[in-house]
């Protein structure tokens, strides 16, 4: 896979560089937002559109943005996406608007915004920035929808707002599963990130015993018949 290719590009920002589980980045929002599985997917979908758009932008821009005013400019670029977001957010989509409240326009000083455009989009060409912008935005939404997945499931039987699991009630005398309310509340977000990202720690470093490298999807597990010299195992 070429590095700086759209495919690489999404890829890095969904596996192998995931912001949420192995840059651990926007915990915040990460932590606050994930009550549901909307809330996830709503937060990360919005966070996407801004990083793709503050990426090319600051990309298009590179040559001409000063060394010593760079950050402010990148905050400038990132505001202005952000302030036209939440005004279509406000008018099209209120519930949702709603929902994320006050993490909207904190999405201007998410370090996964700024260190994406400080990190690459500063150093690389447009289209390849919007695919990092996109891929990273992806990487995040799946995160955070999956945090909030769980976090619903088990702390309210629902996904997405619909009744999976029948829960119990007493007033009617009937059985059920009981909800384990500190799953919504904020411990559960804690909770909940520390399994998924030690679930897929361990799923890193299983791999890395039996040879195959995650973070590249070409790579058998042999290293000894590996043509590829940029692999990690070959420099290792």
């Amino acid at each position: 896979m070429k590095a700086n290719t759209p495919s690489e590009r999404l890829f890095n920002g969904i596996i192998k560089e995931n912001p949420t589980f192995v840059l651990m980045l926007g915990m915040c929002p990460t932590l606050a937002i994930t009550t549901s599985a909307s809330n996830g997917i709503g937060m990360g979908l919005t966070t996407m559109v801004i990083l793709a758009a503050s990426n090319l932008m600051i990309s298009l821009l590179r040559n001409f943005i000063p060394d010593k005013v760079r950050m402010p400019a990148y905050i400038v670029v990132v505001a202005s996406f952000v302030t036209v977001v939440q005004l279509l957010l406000q008018g099209f989509i209120p519930s949702l608007y709603d929902a994320l409240g006050i993490y909207i326009p904190l999405i201007v000083v998410n370090c996964i915004i700024l260190g994406r455009a400080e990190a690459y989009a500063s150093k690389n060409k447009p289209i390849a920035s919007l695919f990092d912008g996109i891929g990273m935005g992806l990487g995040f939404t799946l995160s955070i929808t999956c945090i909030g997945a769980v976090r619903e499931l088990i702390g309210a039987g629902q996904l997405f707002g619909h009744q999976i699991i029948p829960v119990a009630d007493a007033a009617a005398g009937t059985a059920g599963y009981e909800p384990v309310t500190i799953f919504i509340l904020a411990p559960g977000a804690f909770f909940v990130l520390a399994f998924l990202s030690a679930f897929q720690n361990k799923f890193r470093l299983g791999a890395a015993k039996k040879g195959i490298d995650p973070s590249n999807p070409d790579c058998g597990g042999s290293c000894a018949s590996c043509g590829n010299t940029m692999c990690k195992g070959k420099r290792g």
